[in-house]
């Protein structure tokens, strides 16, 4: 199954819902998320209905040009309060996505450079905040393969033009190479360390590699974001360990 422009909007739609049941259900808002190192569950709430929000506001003005990132002075005190403000972003978020379609021009800071992205974006940022904040409830994430999968790719496609870890892909070590197999659904990705400014090169399929995870794909989906160490019991580990350690310790976002 191949997601369509509104299929990551539904999607989306369903994510930021789930997200707010899990801060509602959170016991103090101002306990740490781990997986987030600094950030507690406000903080983690607060972040994505900003970039909600920001998004909102790229896609309806139709920006051509980075716009500033909402300094929101979100005043909740309660995990009820933080959940209602994430539900009340999703509204207007979904209708600008909507009515822009999948190939309405807008900045973007990956490539691609299109609403399309927007919308693919949302879906992973929101899931995979979905999974901070459960983890840190000790609940492990349930994640539709199909949006996993896809999430991987997204990812992978993006990484280079991150912010944060943009600058680490080059220190890689050049020639080695990771590969993620999941056992769960149709998905296998070669990730290639360049050395050069791109850092990184990746594609689908079966290949040697200097370091092969297997598992499921939501497991995968987590490891490529630093959200699941290498030595957590349900992933199998073959090869050079170091390599996906360094991998993590650059990529995470």
């Amino acid at each position: 199954m191949v997601l369509d422009h509104e299929g990551f909007c539904q999607r989306a739609e369903n994510e930021i819902a789930a997200l707010a049941e899990v801060i509602a259900g959170a016991p103090d808002i101002a306990s740490d998320v781990p997986s987030c190192p600094g950030w507690t569950f406000a903080d983690l709430a607060q972040h994505t209905g900003d970039v909600h929000r920001w998004a909102t506001t790229i896609v309806e003005t139709r920006a051509t040009a980075r716009v500033p990132f909402p300094e929101a002075d979100s005043p909740w005190a309660s995990a009820d309060g933080w959940a209602q403000w994430l539900t009340s972003g999703a509204r207007p978020l979904l209708a600008a996505l909507r009515s822009a379609g999948p190939l309405t021009p807008v900045w973007s800071w990956g490539p691609g450079r299109t609403s399309g992205w927007w919308a693919r974006r949302m879906l992973h940022e929101t899931t995979v905040h979905r999974a901070d904040a459960e983890l840190a409830l000790g609940v492990g994430p349930v994640i539709d393969p199909v949006v996993a999968a896809d999430g991987i790719d997204e990812f992978l496609f993006n990484l280079p033009s991150a912010r944060r870890p943009f600058k680490h892909l080059s220190s890689l070590p050049a020639g080695a190479s990771v590969h993620l197999h999941a056992t769960d659904h149709d998905g296998e990705w070669l990730i290639r360390f360049t050395g050069d400014t791109s850092g990184i090169s990746w594609s689908r399929g079966h290949e040697k590699a200097t370091v092969a995870v297997r598992g499921a794909v939501t497991d995968l989906l987590l490891v490529a974001y630093g959200r699941m160490p290498a030595s957590n019991e349900r992933l199998a580990v073959f090869g050079d360990p170091s390599v996906l350690d360094a991998w993590q310790q650059k990529t995470a976002l």
